[in-house]
């Protein structure tokens, strides 16, 4: 037989029912909080090494080189040398490499796949970039953005020597016969490939400053060569 009391129904918990915890709120955030830190932590740090313009110390004295991206070939200065060459840098093995970049006309990359090197050079713009070179020998730069016709061939050869070498070569160089100034750069920056590797002397280290202040006046960009990439006008119907 049933008794004739009734059990008491429990009592719902409510929002005033619950005491507030600051150890367990801290250990809530906190989770959150270091995994946030700590991968930031790590973007900031890896961010800063794979700086294009982060110092790469090397052995003997930094070499300043200009790069110009031109319509298709690629132009390399050496204000301190007094010398330029088109299509070909040649450097010393274990130097710094102080790149100073910009473009002629279109954007461009500048790329040499064995020194792990991309970064973009723009016209009116300068861009840094430090390499080293450890090892003498030949290696292959190239442009790494679509330019037009003649991107394929716009590559160069990059010369790794001696540092004792070094000094010769400049020397060489210097003796060319061939001079590089705004005249004669003006005809350069024509559209079209070099299959050459032309060297001049530099008769003013200022010159890649005036190309990058744009006080010579940037190439119009490349145009088509070939019919191939024209649109036609009045094709026929397909379907």
């Amino acid at each position: 037989m049933r008794s004739g009391f009734a059990r008491p129904i429990p009592k719902r918990a409510s929002s005033r029912d619950f005491v507030y915890s600051g150890r367990v709120e801290m250990v809530v955030w906190a989770i959150p909080a270091l995994t946030v830190i700590l991968l930031g932590g790590v973007a900031w740090i890896g961010s800063h090494r794979l700086d294009p313009a982060a110092p790469v110390p090397g052995t003997g004295s930094p070499v300043r080189i200009q790069a110009v991206s031109l319509d298709w070939k690629w132009l390399f200065i050496y204000p301190d040398q007094r010398i330029a060459t088109v299509n070909t840098l040649t450097v010393p093995a274990g130097a710094e490499l102080n790149f100073q970049l910009t473009s002629s006309s279109v954007m461009n990359v500048f790329f040499i796949p064995q020194l792990g090197s991309m970064i973009y050079t723009m016209n009116g713009m300068v861009t840094k970039l430090n390499l080293r070179a450890d090892n003498e020998g030949k290696l292959q730069g190239l442009s790494a953005h679509f330019s037009g016709d003649g991107f394929p061939d716009m590559m160069f050869d990059v010369n790794v020597i001696s540092p004792l070498a070094f000094p010769d070569w400049v020397a060489s160089t210097a003796k060319s016969d061939a001079v590089l100034n705004e005249e004669s750069y003006k005809k350069l920056m024509q559209q079209g490939i070099e299959r050459g590797r032309p060297t001049y002397r530099l008769e003013d280290p200022r010159l890649f400053d005036l190309i990058a202040t744009q006080h010579i006046p940037p190439g119009p960009g490349p145009e088509l060569l070939s019919d191939a990439g024209r649109p036609h006008s009045g094709g026929h119907d397909a379907r």
